[in-house]
């Protein structure tokens, strides 16, 4: 194989024409170089002269299939999936999730590494090297054979320049994630807001697909949103679209961590419905709650709440319900401003499940202006634990794969 067209493969996958087979092959593959020049209306010449530079990239490759009408059967192509690698990486508040996947988000290799308390941003800079070099050195993978690396990164994101300009939860500002990687990995590098990463994966391989617009809601210890608005991203004018954590509820509430009152994330994250479950207990609530942490109310979290509710725990089972009320009146203004066809809640509360949506949905029924606008789909992730680095490969697809080119009923991204 050519090394130019191999190092250059991200580069080559990208320009327009080529961008319009790839969508072709990938969408309805296997497929001939006639069906693809019918359907793009590209030339026949054309067709096959970038058929032959993707052949020889191996980015797709030929599949005989079937037979034409005269007993011949035609060259098919096909995507060549397995053949080219994109890593993606989720860094969370406390932990970060490295993936490598082939082109269809199958995972390869998964890792964590858990973040340090107090971390500077060179040491966590190390910490995202090692962790890939880690995953890379795993399954023996040619480098050269890494499309690139997408990073989804708590808190805010400068897209353009691949700059974390604030992560809240470890308190560290403008590191240079694009550009250290960049200069480490020798690859394309894409960084995004953790919550539109994950929104990009829903969208990609999660319930998002099919969709035309999409809002994926990502609670644990902070709430964002990723929006997708007729199969674009919304950044916003200063990349903070999607901080729907800071919502004002209740402008009479408890105090945020912003410094504002009443904040959604105030009601609905993991720390929240602790901080009311210890509260109500020392008041005199009775729960198992109690005697599980033998009295060190300190040691109450959303997972043990959850556990509890499963017990048939009263006074857990209130605290997720009216957590999912709260959450229900921020997604009925979400609802009334952006009209999505979907919203799909991910996150570590989101494992309550029932606990937590059946209030959703009765607090959404009760205060939507329209009956249409109650049709908005309500669903919990299917993607599991490593969705916003599902997210964080599809920065790279959707490159590779831009929206303009695709049918909508396979990705709306």
């Amino acid at each position: 194989m050519s090394e130019n067209i191999l190092t250059g493969s991200f580069k080559l996958m990208k320009s327009l024409n080529r961008s319009a087979i790839l969508n072709k092959i990938r969408n309805d593959g296997p497929i001939s170089r006639a069906e693809i020049a019918k359907q793009t209306k590209l030339t026949p010449a054309t067709v096959t002269n970038i058929v032959k530079e993707l052949l020889l990239s191996e980015i797709i490759i030929e599949k005989n299939q079937g037979r034409g009408v005269r007993g011949r059967k035609p060259t098919m192509l096909v995507i060549n999936s397995s053949n080219f690698h994109i890593i993606g990486l989720d860094i969370g508040p406390k932990k970060i999730h490295v993936v490598l996947s082939d082109l269809d988000a199958n995972l390869l290799e998964k890792y964590q590494t858990l973040i340090p308390k107090k971390i500077t941003s060179d040491g966590l800079l190390n910490i995202i090297k090692d962790s890939i070099h880690y995953v890379i050195s795993k399954k023996h993978i040619d480098k050269k054979k890494i499309i690139g690396i997408g990073v989804g990164m708590h808190g805010v994101v400068d897209v353009e320049k691949g700059l974390s300009l604030f992560a809240p939860s470890l308190q560290l500002r403008n590191i240079p994630i694009k550009k250290y990687l960049e200069h480490e990995f020798n690859m394309v590098v894409k960084v995004e807001n953790d919550a539109r990463a994950m929104a990009l994966g829903e969208a990609w391989f999660g319930d998002g697909s099919g969709a035309n617009s999409i809002i994926a809601i990502n609670i644990g210890r902070s709430v964002n949103a990723g929006i997708i608005i007729n199969g674009e991203l919304y950044h916003g004018e200063h990349f903070m679209g999607g901080e729907t954590g800071h919502m004002t509820i209740d402008i009479d509430g408890p105090r945020c961590s912003c410094g504002n009152y009443g904040c959604l994330q105030s009601y609905t994250t993991g720390p929240a419905i602790a901080a009311r479950a210890k509260h109500e207990i020392s008041i005199g609530r009775e729960s198992i709650l109690r005697e599980w942490v033998d009295n060190d109310l300190e040691l109450i979290d959303g997972k043990l709440i959850h556990e509890a509710a499963i017990k048939g725990d009263p006074l857990s089972i209130e605290i997720l319900s009216q957590a999912g009320k709260y959450l229900g009146v921020g997604l009925t203004n979400l609802i009334h401003v952006l009209n999505p066809s979907r919203i799909i809640i991910g996150g570590g509360v989101s494992k309550a499940g029932d606990f937590l949506m059946d209030s959703v949905k009765q607090s959404i029924q009760k205060r939507v202006l329209e009956q249409s606008a109650n049709q908005t789909e309500i669903l919990i992730s299917k993607l599991g634990d490593y969705v916003t680095a599902i997210g964080a490969i599809s920065l790279l697809l959707v490159e590779i794969f831009p929206p303009d080119q695709q049918s909508r009923t396979s990705i709306i991204l």
